[in-house]
């Protein structure tokens, strides 16, 4: 019997919408044996290395997607009266896939949005190698036709997609005890089996069990702005958007005949066993630095590194000599020198246009190098400190330079890169805001309509402290733990606020992280869009990851 592998999942980084947290997601996978999992994020690729590595590391094959936008026109063209929008399911099944769906979400967000990240059929057609394509929930193209009813139209679509994708293209049935998918599903399998398309079946998951239906309908009042006693909100119509196992999918789908749902459980198992991404950590090449005529990145960084000698230090002993071609040795046996002629060049820019930096801080103090290109202004002679604690053979780690620029004039700088490695092969990097304690709290009270005071003396409960949560507040004090006990609305919005906290709330840009490429940037990682800033999707931890 065939295992079901579900396919359409929204994590917590689907923002104010899903409430799966990625390490729950791969622990639900591994205690229900499923060889692989989805994660299909609205429009975006935020968790796509973080599920990786946790799924790799607990034997699941991760199955990296996206639910898109399909816009049925120019993606260019912002125009309220003609601007409908499909959903579309896209895993990828390789490294060609993988690049390919970094490129769609790239384009989507850079080139396409308006109101959401949105591609077309033309950049599918340009994009579509390697991966997997699903019809989709309600909101899929072939479906929003048939509950048009249009049923030509639907099946036209169904067959295009079918052109492009050939066997990687399945329908996607989904029963969540709603009218309109009772309605369509015959006229969707009916349009299967005219066109010879594979059937799946999904459940569209926002949260992982069906009791975390009412912490994810709160996150929604967050995303919307609405009290939950609205009843004119935006909602989902009932609880069954939780992961499911194959015998609650036999339950839903009880109106199917045993053959035709054991063939599309199978159908899900095929689709995953054809992905198998293949993500290399930690070797991304260093940009290139343009060196004048008849120079190495090697020679003329020994070159500007004796010259700084000079300056730093008048003359250069032998001992001197001797310790500074040991550490040329090693950031050239390390391939680093186009790293630090980057790194001097636009230290270099800032202070010959008067832009106040630091005078570098942590283990790059103790390079000589460093000292000489005037990317640090600490003696590491004089101060007897060791290059071995910032670069070293043994311990494969990119150098780390903690550098400090002018607040107000660090934009001057970034602009300066820009310039020099073009536009496409610079961005700066996403970080998420994340729902800590305290903010959880009143986040919650607010959807929940309390009064202000109330939601305000319960969360000064919790202490200002670093790295405080609910669970450690409730521990450390008593009047708090108090209330919980004692009063049902704060055991509501405690209980409420414990699901929720710590889930991304929103992105922003990071205030200091800016990422250089050999190749333009999304040839390495999915870009988006924040108030016109073009930022990686993947947070500085997970970059520095990928090298």
């Amino acid at each position: 019997m065939a295992k079901f592998i579900p396919l359409h999942i929204h994590s917590e980084f689907s923002l104010l919408d899903g409430t799966i947290r990625i390490g729950d997601l791969v622990n639900y996978a591994k205690e229900n044996e499923l060889p692989a999992i989805a994660v299909t994020d609205h429009g975006v690729m935020y968790s796509a290395i973080e599920f990786y590595e946790k799924a790799k590391e607990a034997g699941i094959n991760p199955l990296i997607g996206c639910e898109f936008y399909v816009h049925d026109g120019d993606i260019h063209v912002h125009d309220n009266s003609h601007n409908p929008l499909y959903h579309l399911i896209l895993i990828c099944k390789d490294a060609k896939g993988y690049a390919n769906l970094i490129k769609l979400v790239s384009t989507a967000w850079c080139e396409g949005f308006y109101y959401k990240p949105r591609i077309n059929f033309e950049l599918l057609k340009e994009h579509h190698e390697g991966l997997i394509c699903a019809s989709a929930c309600l909101g899929g193209e072939v479906l929003q036709n048939l509950l048009k009813g249009d049923y030509a139209k639907a099946k036209e679509t169904a067959q295009r997609y079918k052109d492009l994708f050939g066997d990687d293209y399945y329908i996607e049935l989904q029963d969540h005890n709603l009218e309109d998918q009772k309605r369509t599903n015959p006229d969707l399998i009916k349009i299967a089996k005219e066109l010879n398309i594979k059937m799946i079946i999904t459940n569209d998951s926002h949260y992982l069990r069906r009791e975390d239906a009412d912490a994810q309908d709160t996150l929604l009042c967050l995303q919307t702005n609405a009290d939950k006693d609205d009843p004119n909100r935006f909602h989902f119509p009932n609880n069954e958007f939780y992961i499911k196992s194959k015998e609650e999918m036999r339950k839903a789908f009880s109106w199917m005949d045993d053959e035709t749902f054991e063939e599309c459980v199978k159908n899900t198992e095929d689709a995953a066993s054809k992905c198998n991404v293949e993500i290399e950590l930690g070797n991304a090449p260093l940009p290139h630095y343009d060196v004048p005529e008849g120079y190495t990145n090697e020679t003329y960084l020994q070159h500007i590194v004796y010259e700084g000698l000079k300056k730093r230090y008048g003359e250069i002993s032998d001992d001197l000599k001797s310790r500074v071609d040991y550490e040329l040795s090693v950031i050239n046996k390390m391939g680093f020198p186009a790293y630090f002629l980057i790194t001097w060049d636009f230290i270099h820019y800032a202070k010959t246009h008067n832009i106040p930096v630091g005078p570098g801080r942590g283990s790059a103090a103790g390079s000589v190098v460093a000292y000489a290109l005037e990317i640090t202004d600490l003696d590491p002679i004089k101060h007897n400190l060791l290059f071995e604690r910032f670069l070293n053979e043994e311990r494969f780690t990119m150098p780390d330079i903690d550098i400090d620029f002018c607040y107000e004039r660090r934009q001057e700088v970034i602009d300066y890169v820009i310039r020099k490695y073009g536009e496409a092969n610079v961005a700066q990097i996403i970080t998420f805001g994340t729902m800590a304690a305290r903010a959880a709290i009143k986040d919650v009270g607010r959807a929940l309509a309390m009064p202000y005071a109330d939601v305000d003396r319960i969360s000064k409960m919790i202490p200002a402290e670093l790295g405080i949560t609910i669970e450690k507040a409730l521990k450390m004090n008593p009047d708090l733990k108090h209330a919980y006990e004692e009063e049902d609305y704060t055991k509501r919005l405690i209980d409420t606020s414990l699901r929720l906290e710590g889930l991304p709330r929103h992105s922003s840009t990071h205030a200091a992280g800016v990422v250089i490429c050999r190749e333009p940037v999304m040839e390495y990682v999915p870009l988006s869009a924040n108030d016109g800033q073009i930022n990686t999707q993947y947070t500085m931890t997970i970059l520095e990851e990928l090298g």
